[in-house]
């Protein structure tokens, strides 16, 4: 294979539908052995769709997906004792001990789970002998993620994963990860949440309306050809002025000027040399401008 890594998820044309509600359409990508992958769109754009279809928990209308190899829907069973899957909706038997739904769910695995889930509430700050119905929204969220880890998956799949999790704990959290991936695990993070894709992932897929309209490293997402200028100008110019092929996000202020543009830079410093200005500022967007500026280009 000449140091390929292999996909550990292949996506081929998943297409699912359901009725007159959308689902998703023609999705495609692969995800790399090792890799921390981005899944990333709005609520309600079929991330979810997508990964529970990956988990064969609903079947495709058309299209396949494979992990480690394997089809999803043959080998749906024994390709999920190899992931650990944190839905965005947990639901538990209220009136278990958090440490007996530990064991109970460690029982599916062939392996001995006992000291990670020790480890892992340990730093996750989880009290084992708490009634799950006593659990806050937040701690609830802590037992999918001991249970999602316990087994040591080679496949860590997160939809979500942050949400009612304070900011210390999301470190944590992330950091966890990390810990994970230097192991060897490969990790699928859906997210609506920008900030957490930029800190850990590699490359990323963005989703819309049930659609992949981006696939690209993050690095070159961010750096590529977006840039973030704010200029300074020495009297107020034309509103139309900067509204030339390139720019987006423009906002007009008085005599401050600010957009992201895409493209030859040349072309917008020319522009720019052309007007009077007191004082310019170019930077890097952070992923949720760009963002942004693809929602803005799709429409």
């Amino acid at each position: 294979m000449g140091g390929e890594k292999m996909n550990v998820i292949e996506i081929k044309n998943l297409t699912k539908s359901y009725g007159t509600s959308r689902g998703i359409t023609d999705v495609s990508f692969n995800v790399k052995q090792g890799e921390i992958f981005g899944f990333i769109g709005p609520n309600g754009a079929g991330k979810s769709t997508t990964i529970r279809t990956l988990l064969s928990l609903i079947y495709p209308t058309s299209g396949s997906a494979t992990i480690f190899g394997k089809d999803c829907i043959k080998f749906g069973p024994e390709i999920r004792a190899e992931i650990g899957y944190l839905p965005s909706e947990i639901f538990y038997y209220d009136n278990m001990k958090v440490i007996d739904l530990l064991k109970y769910s460690a029982s599916f695995y062939k392996k001995d789970c006992s000291k990670r889930i020790i480890e892992l509430s340990e730093i996750m700050d989880l009290d084992l002998n708490k009634k799950i119905d006593d659990l806050s929204f937040g701690n609830k969220k802590k037992v999918g993620i001991v249970q999602g880890l316990l087994h040591s998956p080679k496949l860590i799949i997160l939809d979500e994963p942050t949400s009612g999790l304070d900011p210390l704990m999301q470190q944590k959290f992330f950091e966890l990860l990390e810990e994970e991936n230097k192991k060897g695990a490969t990790i699928l993070l859906s997210s609506h949440i920008l900030s957490e894709v930029q800190r850990l992932c590699d490359r990323v897929a963005i989703i819309k309306e049930g659609k992949i309209i981006k696939l690209d490293k993050i690095s070159t997402l961010q750096e590529n050809n977006h840039k973030k200028f704010k200029i300074e100008m020495k009297s107020k110019i034309d509103n139309n002025y900067f509204k030339i092929s390139g720019v987006s996000n423009l906002e007009i202020n008085a005599n401050i000027v600010g957009f992201i543009f895409s493209g030859n830079i040349n072309f917008i410093m020319k522009k720019i040399s052309e007007v009077e200005i007191k004082n310019i500022w170019i930077e890097e967007p952070d992923l949720e401008e760009i963002f942004m500026h693809y929602y803005e280009k799709e429409d």
